[in-house]
């Protein structure tokens, strides 16, 4: 008797419901989101956002087209390092600390993997963005340790 009452009231509790964030204007790549640019909408669209807060600050990552939802791989942490910029890399391991520059091979935000090639050496490595502008190299993962 206690199953069918549970079941009762599961059928008789309103499904929830969410918003879903919608582009209020065409926006371009590489756009920086205001409250202004964002709209709610009822109903529920997965895999989208349902918080206006989330993404204002954010950066488009692609075309974001008026009144379609704003998917999560749409935007991103707003670009720090552009294309062709010279930035500073730094390489951390055990005591060894090494710093050079090289030139930005692509956009990225904070937490960003990019390429970026060492201007001593020619050599082209992919590092993590940090939120001073600066990358990141890892040292190389070797195998078994």
């Amino acid at each position: 008797m206690k199953y069918l009452f549970a079941i009762f009231l599961a059928i008789l509790t309103p499904p929830a419901h969410a918003d879903t964030v919608l582009a209020g204007r065409t926006m371009r790549a590489h756009s920086v989101l205001t409250e202004a640019d964002l709209k709610l909408s009822p109903g529920d669209v997965p895999g989208s956002y349902i918080s206006v807060d989330e993404l204002v600050g954010m950066e488009t990552r692609v075309v974001l087209y008026a009144g379609r939802p704003i998917r999560i791989g749409d935007v991103g942490p707003p670009a720090l390092i552009d294309r062709n910029q010279i930035v500073r890399l730094l390489y951390n391991t055990g005591g060894l600390q090494i710093a050079a520059e090289g030139r930005s091979l692509s956009r990225g935000g904070v937490g960003d993997r990019i390429r970026v090639m060492n201007l001593s050496s020619r050599s082209t490595i992919t590092g993590t963005v940090r939120p001073d502008g600066s990358v990141t190299v890892a040292p190389p993962q070797i195998p078994g340790s």
